[in-house]
């Protein structure tokens, strides 16, 4: 804005400064050669009465002499009865102007060599007429002109360079208050909600920084009560788990109670974490530092330990595979684990019992995949699957397990698709960005792609088959 306001009034400062400047410059061209001839005028008007007194040679050219010998003046009578014509002085017009002034008797102009010429007719007492010539030259008639059009030129220039500073001086006090609050709104998305821009400048900017401010405050608002809301409404689960974890203790001894009583346990520390969180009024605004993330191997191989004692109450068949070495990912271990426990709970919850299962890792160069798959009948719309809040239709399908999976892999550039197995069913693909870029495109290098049903295309690994 600030340059674009500087370009329009140089523009138009410049325009102004052309529009005026070259036609009073003209003029003051004009008027020198008006002042040159003027001169000359009064030169030839000075031996116009002599002439009119005498046609005496010698007396004539002491008259020439004394008024026009610096400016070239020469003086033509023609030839009278039995005196011969005169010429005084050099003569630099033709004889055709000459007699073409003489013949139409008045005074006229006309270019010579080094300058021009002003022929002025002189009528004498014998009838007949002269011409007195006298001779301007170039210099004369553009004397001052120079020096005049360096003025304009300077004068011009000072108001080009006078328009331009102001404009400059006006574009900075619009740009800085439109710079900061164009930094506000940055900081303000990046989570640093204490932001706020100074209420200054032009009016619209000004109220703008009003509206910024205001929303800013009302966002502030927003999330506090949402993070009110979520701990108030995770609070209200402490007194269904303490009757779960009553009735757990009364089970007696055994691996399924005891199981019982670990996922207890477990909801009941997600919930005062959920509580945490939600009280936690200050949300993180910066990316995880070097060495931040989870072992997603360690993760899998400890979610799937838990699960797999459910999974042979129901007779399923179950394979991981990728785990036996560690696989870094900038995800949080609680996150990550919390992902693999809906993705999971999707399989035992919307599959029949028996139903074949497996988890794979792979590891790339800058990319981690988890593929979670199953045997299962498949998913008719993963469109209508991955939209947040929709579902399956089913009870107990809130439809925020993939989005949260979603959401998760998205935090690192990555993504989550939905697509068929090799074992017959649905496959959740998860892509983990490793190495700080996210994807270039739609699809990424070392991505699990589908060439027809029931067969696994993968640069990595090709994962080992169910026992």
């Amino acid at each position: 804005m600030r340059w674009a306001l500087v370009k329009v009034c140089l523009a138009v400062t410049a325009m102004v400064v052309v529009a005026f400047a070259v036609p009073l410059g003209l003029v003051v061209k004009e008027m020198a050669r008006d002042r040159a001839f003027a001169g000359a005028e009064r030169e030839a008007a000075a031996v116009a009465p002599a002439l009119s007194i005498t046609t005496d040679r010698d007396k004539l050219e002491r008259v020439v002499a004394s008024a026009g010998a610096d400016s070239g003046m020469a003086v033509h009578l023609p030839a009278d009865g039995a005196r011969a014509a005169i010429d005084l002085g050099p003569q630099r017009a033709s004889d055709r102007d000459i007699r073409a002034v003489r013949k139409l008797g008045r005074a006229s102009t006309t270019a010579v060599a080094g300058g021009s010429t002003l022929l002025q007719p002189v009528a004498l007492g014998t009838g007949t007429i002269a011409v007195v010539e006298v001779f301007v030259p170039e210099s004369e008639m553009a004397n001052g002109v120079g020096t005049a059009w360096a003025v304009l030129a300077a004068v011009g220039l000072a108001l080009i360079v006078g328009s331009v500073a102001v404009a400059d001086r006006l574009g900075v006090r619009m740009v800085q208050p439109a710079r900061r609050l164009a930094e506000g709104a940055h900081e303000l998305g990046e989570g640093r909600l204490g932001v706020r821009v100074p209420e200054d400048g032009p009016a619209e900017l000004r109220a703008a920084a009003v509206a910024f401010n205001s929303m800013a405050d009302q966002v502030v608002q927003l999330l506090a009560n949402e993070r009110e809301l979520a701990a108030d409404l995770s609070h209200r689960l402490r007194t269904p788990l303490t009757v779960l974890r009553l009735n757990a203790a009364s089970l007696g001894a055994g691996p399924a109670a005891e199981q019982t009583r670990a996922a207890v346990a477990q909801l009941e520390r997600e919930v005062d974490t959920i509580i945490r969180t939600a009280r936690d009024a200050r949300p993180q605004t910066t990316a995880p530092g070097p060495g931040a993330g989870c072992d997603a191997a360690e993760v899998v191989r400890a979610r799937m330990e838990f699960w797999s004692a459910l999974a042979e109450d129901e007779g399923r068949t179950w394979r991981v595979a990728g785990v036996d070495r560690p696989v870094r990912i900038p995800v949080a271990r609680a996150d990550l684990a919390a992902a693999l426990d809906a993705l999971l709970g999707n399989v035992f919850r919307h599959t029949a019992e028996g139903t074949a299962f497996a988890v794979d890792v792979h590891n790339g160069e800058d990319a981690v995949i988890v593929l979670v798959s199953d045997a299962g009948p498949g998913i008719p719309d993963p469109e209508a699957a991955m939209a947040r809040g929709r579902g399956s239709g089913n009870t107990g399908s809130t439809g925020l397990g993939l989005d949260i999976v979603r959401r998760l892999a998205e935090s690192t550039g990555g993504d989550v698709r939905i697509g068929a197995s090799v074992l017959g069913g649905t496959e959740v693909r998860i892509w983990f960005q490793v190495d700080g870029r996210g994807p270039a495109g739609r699809g990424h290098r070392g991505a699990v792609r589908r060439r027809r049903p029931g067969k696994l295309v993968s640069t990595f690994n090709r994962p080992r088959s169910l026992p």
